[in-house]
């Protein structure tokens, strides 16, 4: 009886998992906290551009309600770094689990142009801006190199592995002249992710190395390791979609409005 009573339960200890529908959300969560920080905080509170680097830091000697939301923006943009890792893994699943790459890359460039005029306006308060464009163009230029990069598959010497380099660095080249936001990150994650899939440790550890000029980035791979490749609700699919431009857009509106 007391052997019964002191005997210890058998317990499994397990990681937990996270489907892709929730690495989406929790991207799209810090994304928007990211461009929250960018664009209401830093130019519709603090006004930032008005400043000179000299001048910021001297207006924040004598006024610490600017060092508070300076720092809180900041802040905001550096939570903005877990979503780059992640969104660059989704892009891979999804190309691995496409029926039509074709159709795939046609949502993303309608996204990516649909996007442009919203982002202008919540990252720089016009309907028109070229100085850098919206990370879906990014997400555009990862898909189309994953196509190239794919045709290669099967070649082996010298030559493939020149072309596999090649469309990577053409890659780079595109979003670099482009001026994407999180453009060459999300470049480099995207290559890693796709040609080290099968090994692990390898690509974690190049991830991380490239994501560590998002501060946060590197920790986005915990959540990438607990991946379960379940692929739930399908049918939000779209509304992440809409999700983007929507969610610039009313930050544009609200930014234009503190700023009058």
């Amino acid at each position: 009886m007391n052997n019964a009573m002191t005997r210890k339960p058998n317990v499994v200890w397990k990681l937990p998992s996270i489907s892709s529908f929730g690495l989406k959300v929790f991207a799209c969560v810090t994304m928007l906290i990211c461009n929250i920080g960018s664009s209401v905080v830093q130019d519709g509170i603090i006004h930032l551009d008005n400043y000179t680097q000299a001048g910021l830091a001297k207006a924040m000697e004598t006024d610490s309600h600017l060092v508070m939301m300076a720092g809180i923006g900041s802040a905001m943009q550096i939570i903005g770094g877990f979503a780059v890792p992640i969104f660059a893994f989704l892009l891979v699943e999804g190309f691995r689990h496409t029926s039509d790459v074709k159709k795939y890359l046609l949502r993303l460039l309608v996204l990516a142009f649909v996007s442009e005029v919203p982002y202008d306006l919540a990252m720089h308060q016009s309907f028109m801006d070229f100085s850098m464009q919206n990370a879906a163009f990014g997400v555009a230029v990862g898909l189309m190199m994953l196509y190239v990069l794919d045709l290669f598959k099967e070649g082996k010497g010298a030559v493939a592995v020149l072309a596999r380099i090649c469309t990577v660095i053409g890659a780079l080249v595109w979003v670099s002249l482009l001026r994407v936001q999180f453009g060459p990150s999300t470049i480099l994650l995207v290559a890693i992710f796709h040609v080290f899939y099968a090994r692990n440790v390898l690509k974690t550890l190049l991830g991380i190395l490239v994501s560590l000029i998002h501060i946060t980035g590197p920790l986005s791979f915990y959540l990438i390791w607990l991946y379960n490749e379940e692929q739930k609700h399908k049918e939000w699919n779209r509304w992440f979609y809409v999700f983007y431009p929507a969610h610039l857009l009313v930050l544009g509106v609200i930014v234009t409005f503190l700023m009058k």
